[in-house]
């Protein structure tokens, strides 16, 4: 099975992450950050990626650093379990509909990370939660994943709906890119030999 672990520690955050790519969509999520935590869990569900996170943080400053390092921790899982990337789809893309809201989804496990979001929000917090938060949720999660990752919702009212229009097409795309392709014959998905 494709997993791995990360811990991460510093002056504001502490943070425990695992994830496993051929799971069932199991999530034990616990941040301290409620519609984060629900958003994780999504995450989990609909890539069918096992994801447990354990995070506290300096929570009495505001949700960032604890939002933002679990991005890096769980994108440098991701990176360890996929190992050399060996037989894996490594493109995909996809649209996904969250009531009013639709997003679109393209992603390249290339190694070359790199974000392109384009995603506004008409409200600034969700609950307690700054909707600015998850565009630096997903930087940190392509940069420290190695993932070329292209995000953007074509049209979207509730800023809820957006968001998590957002975490489940990211899901949903890395499902199909991260499945193994037996055409592939477990030759690393690119004419360089190496990603």
């Amino acid at each position: 099975m494709r997993s791995a672990s990360i811990s991460r520690r510093t002056a504001e955050t502490d943070v425990h992450v695992s994830i496993g790519l051929d799971g069932t969509g199991k999530a034990a999520i616990s941040t301290g950050v409620g519609f984060f935590d629900h958003m994780l869990e999504l995450f989990a569900r609909h890539g069918l990626f096992d994801v447990e996170a354990k995070v506290t943080g300096d929570l009495h400053v505001d949700h960032h650093h604890t939002v933002e390092d679990t991005g890096i921790a769980l994108g440098q899982a991701f990176a360890q379990a996929l190992g050399d990337k060996r037989g894996i789809a490594r493109y995909a893309d996809i649209h996904l509909p969250m009531d009013e809201a639709l997003t679109r989804v393209s992603i390249d496990i290339s190694g070359r990370p790199f974000l392109v979001f384009r995603t506004a929000f008409k409200a600034e917090k969700i609950g307690q939660f700054d909707t600015e938060l998850v565009r630096e949720w997903f930087q940190a999660f392509a940069m420290n994943a190695g993932i070329t990752l292209h995000v953007e919702t074509l049209y979207g009212d509730n800023a809820h709906h957006i968001a998590e229009s957002c975490f489940k097409g990211l899901a949903r795309a890395l499902r199909k890119a991260v499945a193994v392709d037996p055409r592939e014959e477990g030759r690393i998905p690119s004419t360089k030999g190496s990603l």
